[in-house]
């Protein structure tokens, strides 16, 4: 009976019952390499995801003072100062000044162009926002398309050009549309590339303003 009873029964250490465990073992360290590997693959897709926001609102390294160059209007003259004349003088009245470039063939440019012009008229007694197009500099269209684009959209802040092409370059533009918020004594406060809504050109200007104060 003994040994009928010692065929019968696996002891603990049995092949049978080592098999077993080491079968549980991989099945566990297979299940803890493939959430260790979900885990790695949702933090790479999460970045991804979230990397256009801040390439959006990243501020690029540009000039501190805002450089000078030749403006030809297309319309705002009252406001400017004349047909042509110096950026510079935009800021005689000692306001901020918020610098939009764009471009008639652009887009982002075209659909942000309604929040613009609705800021431009909250603010204009306090600040005063100014369209450069650049269409030519950077093939998004020519003078004409810019001017059509105004025309189409019922545009009305100032807005004109300048045939200096090394605009582009001192202000660093990096894409389009890009805004730069400027304070009376021309520094630079932010450079904004991408679309603004309404809302947040808002917010920008009143830290826009906010800033010049305490100059």
């Amino acid at each position: 009976m003994g040994k009928a009873t010692a065929k019968l029964g696996q002891q603990p250490n049995s092949p049978p019952t080592r098999v077993r465990a080491k079968r549980l073992w991989n099945r566990a360290f297979w299940a803890l390499l493939a959430v260790a590997i979900l885990v790695v693959i949702g933090a790479v897709v999460l970045s991804r995801v979230r990397q256009p926001q801040l390439e959006l609102s990243a501020e690029p390294p540009g000039p501190k003072i805002a450089p000078d160059f030749q403006i030809v209007a297309y319309q705002g003259e009252d406001l400017l100062g004349g047909k042509e004349v110096k950026f510079s003088q935009l800021f005689r009245h000692r306001q901020p000044v918020v610098l939009n470039f764009w471009a008639g063939l652009c887009p982002p440019c075209r659909a942000e162009m309604p929040d613009l012009q609705q800021v431009s008229q909250e603010y204009q007694d306090r600040v005063l926002l100014f369209g450069l197009d650049v269409g030519p500099f950077v093939g998004l269209g020519s003078r004409e398309d810019g001017k059509a684009l105004l025309k189409e959209l019922q545009v009305t802040y100032p807005v004109g050009t300048t045939f200096d092409a090394e605009v582009v370059r001192k202000y660093q533009i990096l894409g389009m549309p890009t805004t730069v918020f400027i304070k009376p004594d021309r520094n630079i406060m932010r450079t904004w590339t991408g679309l603004l809504t309404k809302r947040k050109l808002a917010e920008l200007v009143e830290e826009l303003l906010a800033a010049s104060e305490k100059r």
